[in-house]
């Protein structure tokens, strides 16, 4: 059984032979700039792992694989215009390197581009494998406008925040793997699996990713801790520790999130301490283990080889531990 690495090499050779500028330049370069800036690939290589996993060839998935990744790096390009973000994977955001009107522009080029990948399936895997992708793409957009929701909103419940984390992140990672399933033509019970494994381990992953906002070390992290702070960001953590914190800590807490002081390091910090001191923190890491617990055991449950379930138990164990 071939293992992540091969999966991701596989992808990226396969992306960058399908990766070209032609004219108009303003239309294109932009596309192959935020696609050349590199990422983990997580998507894609999941779409391959699991058409291999229910025995099919991942080479047939590679162009679902590439529409997955094509319509995931189109979503960043809209969602920085629309979060003013200056940088992406360190490197200047497609709107600022060109200007807003052509990120608006190239990203629709890239939502169109996406669809037309599954162009290449026979007609009977066609159907499925758009409906799968355009119900994901509208929950996606959904979750990215209760997100912005939340930002105007002083009363966000945890019902509603996984909700928002579920369409905005875990959707899309359970997509990539339920279209693997879909090109080896596996049984609806086990791409419904499949889907369900996914959606369980991307909704641990966004909680793992707001802790470790919070409390990750910067140089595994791969980002700067406390940023979601910074931006007064309702995450799991902020929901919790307003629903359990003492009064003052609350108070303290719905303050901090209104203001943006030119020096966050004190504002990051009194904020952690809240965290911990509220029992949300804890919580958080509860919450992650439970999300995580269960994807393993809906894999485990899985109708495959034990030694193709492998790979996918030890990417998730890598994900979890951002090796991945």
């Amino acid at each position: 059984m071939p293992d992540i690495e091969f999966f991701r090499g596989c992808f990226n050779t396969y992306l960058e032979n399908k990766l070209n500028t032609k004219e108009p330049l303003n239309l294109y370069d932009p596309i192959v700039y935020i696609m050349d800036l590199g990422g983990k690939r997580l998507r894609p290589i999941l779409t391959l792992i699991s058409a291999d996993v229910f025995g099919g060839k991942y080479e047939d998935a590679l162009d679902a694989a590439l529409a997955i990744e094509v319509f995931h790096n189109f979503s960043l390009v809209h969602d920085d215009i629309m979060d003013a973000a200056p940088l992406r994977r360190g490197e200047k955001t497609v709107h600022k390197k060109w200007d807003i009107n052509t990120g608006i522009l190239s990203g629709d080029v890239m939502l169109i581009n996406s669809y037309q990948y599954f162009e290449n399936y026979p007609a009977d895997l066609f159907k499925p494998l758009l409906k799968v992708f355009s119900t994901t793409a509208i929950e996606v957009c959904e979750g990215q406008q209760y997100d912005m929701d939340f930002e105007r909103s002083d009363q966000v419940t945890v019902p509603e925040y996984l909700k928002m984390i579920t369409y905005k992140t875990a959707v899309l990672i359970a997509a990539a793997m339920k279209m693997g399933a879909i090109i080896s033509r596996a049984s609806e019970k086990a791409q419904d699996a499949i889907y369900d494994y996914a959606i369980n381990l991307g909704i641990a992953f966004q909680l793992q990713d707001d802790y470790l906002d919070a409390f990750g070390d910067p140089e595994n992290f791969g980002k700067q801790v406390g940023g979601d702070i910074i931006e007064n960001k309702k995450t799991f953590l902020y929901i919790k520790a307003m629903e359990l914190g003492a009064a003052e800590d609350k108070k303290e807490l719905k303050n901090l999130f209104s203001i943006r002081p030119d020096n966050p390091k004190e504002k990051i910090e009194t904020v952690k301490e809240i965290f911990i001191r509220s029992r949300a923190a804890e919580v958080t890491r509860e919450e992650i283990e439970k999300y995580t617990r269960r994807a393993f055991e809906l894999l485990e449950a899985l109708d495959a080889p034990e030694n193709k379930k492998e790979v996918l138990k030890n990417f998730g164990n890598k994900l979890m531990n951002r090796e991945v």
